[in-house]
């Protein structure tokens, strides 16, 4: 259990919003910005738990899934769509090059069962590496001509189309609520699978492989299934993410997102083996409070300082550690 690091990430978030209000930052301000980040933030984390729960622990090569979806997006731009069709024609696109990429890429997991962790790890960043040579060479007009920059805006697309839903105010706080609904949806889609015979079969193939195989699981085809589940919802994820952002970002930018989703799903008190829906919530919420709250406030205690991305490499990288050496403390007792 994850209990005493998010117990100490929710002590420091709730400092941060009492020294917001002694520094006279404007607290509704960050709590909107607060739950901005969690919304466009919350799939890329939801697409840790299935690979959590098919056994092939944290998925950190969700770069994959996340390459399919900023293919899908640079299409909807090429083909000068925009709004709410922009951007379900990006998932739609995303959904199927990260399905057919996840295939492939659990494929290779089952081969190389047992350094699941390392082999995500390499795979994640060789494939941003190779894409860093694509972006240049792939044929698209519209964003530029002959290469693609580094960051595209998606002002004439799909920006804000989310946020903007519905989203209202209350005690100076603006809630975005097109943006959580979705990931509320993608939360349920989720539980629902997880729930149902697959899902079910897929969870205990990676809780107890050799029982699950004992009772005639097809345990590859599980891994299989949430590996590609994972892929998926990456390449959904880094789309609301771009369109909350209003920009997307490639070349080197999708490098450590699976290290950022990872720190977050493991502060909600997930462990590199079991993972629930709550856990993605909490997480997220926690450290993209964290995130938002400490800019500001080391900004006003130290200006000019670089203490807010330091805390953050040191609370996302600090997590993993501390959960990579419970969870092998455990394999060892």
């Amino acid at each position: 259990k994850m209990g005493v690091p998010r117990l100490i990430i929710g002590l420091f978030f709730i400092m941060l919003c009492l020294l917001a209000m002694i520094l006279g930052l404007s607290l509704p301000s960050q709590l909107s910005n607060t739950l901005v980040r969690l919304g466009m933030n919350g799939v890329l984390v939801l697409a840790m738990l299935p690979g959590i729960q098919c056994g092939i622990s944290l998925n950190l090569g969700l770069p994959i899934g996340i390459i399919g979806g900023l293919i899908g997006g640079l299409l909807c731009i090429e083909f000068g769509m925009s709004g709410f069709t922009g951007l379900f024609f990006a998932v739609a696109v995303g959904l199927v090059i990260a399905a057919v990429t996840g295939w492939l890429y659990g494929l290779l997991l089952n081969r190389l069962k047992g350094s699941e962790m390392s082999v995500t790890t390499y795979v994640g960043f060789s494939v941003v590496s190779l894409m860093c040579i694509a972006w240049l060479v792939l044929p698209f007009k519209r964003p530029l001509g002959n290469g693609l920059r580094t960051t595209i805006g998606l002002q004439t697309s799909y920006r804000h189309v989310l946020n903007d839903f519905l989203s209202f105010e209350i005690f100076g706080i603006t809630i975005p609520t097109g943006l959580l609904l979705f990931f509320a949806l993608c939360c349920l889609m989720v539980w629902l699978f997880m729930r149902s015979k697959t899902g079910i079969a897929m969870s205990a193939a990676g809780a107890n492989p050799r029982f699950a195989a004992a009772t005639g699981i097809n345990v590859d085809r599980m891994r299989i299934i949430g590996t590609m589940l994972s892929t998926m919802l990456a390449a959904v994820g880094i789309i609301v993410y771009g369109q909350s952002y209003g920009f997307m970002q490639l070349y080197q930018a999708p490098r450590q997102m699976g290290f950022l989703a990872a720190s977050a799903i493991l502060i909600g008190g997930a462990t590199t083996s079991r993972a629930k829906i709550s856990h993605v919530v909490i997480g997220t919420f926690l450290f993209q409070g964290v995130l938002t709250l400490g800019m500001p406030v080391a900004n006003a205690l130290v200006p000019q300082s670089t203490i807010s991305e330091t805390l953050r490499i040191l609370i996302s990288n600090g997590i993993i550690l501390y959960a990579l050496t419970k969870s092998g403390g455990a394999n060892r007792g």
